[in-house]
């Protein structure tokens, strides 16, 4: 059997053996840059993240990294609440989500994350910037929105202290953001920055001054 046909067998494997509810302890985490923990919040085990305050940069590979995950394509589930640390500057904005495709060395990802005080924010520039995508290391949101302002940003009601159902589907060079059960995407990415054919781990994604909470991860195959 040639070296392609055992690659595409061992992705589909590892994709197939997904659709269910992904194990959220010690065991299965890695943290990178960023301090973990398993904690309770209103009684309940979830995973608590903070990035290390020795990162400075926005958008870096600050992440806990889910051990079973090998993803292309399919759609990941995950409810996040985010709070903003007493250390918070004003310029936080409780920075949450989920990076995907991540190589095996960190050094390059996708991710989808929200700024939930822009949510409700009485300015409508930060309103559309509730929402954003960036590709690591080249494409940060800096430079994306410079280059290609509004393209990679949206907006949705959100707030802090509460929790948000994040939903993704990636189909090769595309992503789309759901919200809340909606029906509609908040946020279409259909230029992935790393390709089409990339796939690697899931990430559970915080930025600074962020004290985020995740819990109820599930990974699906593309039907």
């Amino acid at each position: 059997m040639n070296i392609k046909i055992i690659s595409f067998l061992l992705l589909f494997a590892a994709e197939s053996a997904y659709g269910q509810k992904i194990n959220l302890d010690k065991t299965n985490l890695v943290p990178n840059n960023v301090y973990m923990e398993i904690t309770k919040l209103q009684g309940e085990s979830i995973v608590r993240v903070i990035k290390d305050s020795a990162i400075k940069e926005a958008d870096e590979p600050t992440f806990v990294r889910i051990k079973s995950t090998n993803f292309k394509n399919g759609t990941i589930e995950v409810e996040v609440l985010s709070r903003l640390l007493p250390t918070a500057s004003p310029t936080d904005r409780g920075f949450i989500g989920v990076a995907f495709r991540i190589n095996d060395i960190n050094s390059e990802f996708e991710a989808i994350y929200i700024r939930p005080t822009n949510g409700r924010a009485e300015d409508q520039v930060r309103r559309n910037h509730s929402i954003q995508y960036f590709s690591f290391p080249d494409y940060k949101y800096d430079r994306l929105r410079k280059e290609s302002p509004e393209k990679y940003e949206s907006y949705a009601d959100m707030g802090l202290n509460e929790w948000i159902k994040m939903k993704i589907e990636i189909k090769d060079g595309q992503a789309k953001l759901f919200l809340n059960n909606s029906k509609q995407p908040s946020l279409i990415v259909n230029d992935l920055k790393h390709g089409a054919d990339k796939y690697g781990a899931v990430g559970l994604f915080v930025d600074v001054g962020t004290e985020g909470y995740f819990r109820n991860l599930k990974i699906s195959p593309l039907n």
